[in-house]
């Protein structure tokens, strides 16, 4: 009973702000949990909860030095986990930092975003058929600027003819990658970040390796098209995928752009109606 009773008055002294406080915490940690998730990052930080649950447990036993050790190895742990998983969280600050106001390097408009989307899905095609390799990343909201600098500024509409003239062998751009932003190639011949993942297929070559590491540091839709079999494949959010058809490419980035292209719309129309609430409040 008196247990009970101990549960009735805490429950009674929390206040709603305290409610507020909880749900905050508990999405700020699911967040985080989501972004580690599946990361080396994840098997580290279970690594730490454990030692922070044993610390207690040592302490109370009073278990000297395995609590010392414990006390330690934490601190240190802590470091390391700084240290060693930098990447990590990286994206995961740039993650945070994306919000639905920054859109200045979405498409305004529908029809000329299917129509790079088209421009774009032919260049491949056309570059896979002739086996000829290839590395495009089209902008998102995470700004690529660093990125554009490391190549040759162009500044043209999108174009599959010019898409496929730059990957042209033997040419000084089709080394490196493409950057498209809106409905412009900005810049070519550029040099990506490549991946730490060591589970990447050993068969995949630097082209791969570069598109895999700048989907893990940024929102980017990358394309690569095969030097040696011309498979296109497809890379977003660390994962790549390859065997991709014409068809099948067209339809997953039309529907990743036009998902963010409402989402920013459904974003602008809620302030809208905010700032029209307050109006009517105020009068």
């Amino acid at each position: 009973m008196e247990l009970l009773q101990i549960i009735v008055n805490s429950v009674r002294n929390i206040s709603l702000w305290s409610i507020v406080d909880i749900l905050v915490v508990s999405y700020i940690l699911y967040k985080v949990y989501m972004l580690i998730k599946e990361t080396r990052a994840e098997q580290l930080l279970k690594g730490i909860v454990l030692i922070i649950f044993l610390i207690p447990i040592s302490s109370f036993f009073h278990l000297v030095m395995l609590n010392w050790i414990l006390t330690k190895t934490l601190t240190i742990g802590v470091l390391s986990f700084v240290i060693i998983f930098q990447p990590e969280i990286r994206r995961a600050l740039e993650h945070l930092g994306r919000t639905a106001f920054n859109d200045k390097h979405i498409l305004q408009d529908e029809e000329v975003m299917e129509r790079v989307v088209t421009e774009v899905v032919n260049s491949v095609d056309n570059l896979s058929k002739s086996k000829t390799g290839a590395l495009i990343v089209i902008e998102q909201i995470t700004g690529l600027e660093d990125i554009i600098n490391t190549g040759t500024k162009i500044d043209a509409v999108v174009s599959s003819a010019l898409l496929e003239n730059i990957f042209v062998v033997n040419t000084p751009l089709h080394d490196g990658a493409t950057i498209i932003r809106n409905d412009r190639i900005v810049s070519a011949g550029c040099f990506l970040p490549l991946t730490n993942n060591n589970e990447l297929n050993k068969k995949l070559g630097t082209r791969h390796r570069a598109a895999l590491g700048i989907s893990e540091n940024s929102d980017a839709l990358i394309i690569v098209v095969s030097e040696e079999t011309g498979t296109i494949s497809f890379a977003v959010n660390g994962k790549l995928i390859r065997n991709y058809t014409k068809d099948r490419l067209k339809k997953i980035l039309i529907n990743i752009m036009k998902r963010r292209f409402q989402k920013k719309f459904t974003w602008r129309e809620r302030v809208i109606e905010w700032k029209k609430k307050i109006k009517r409040t105020r009068s």
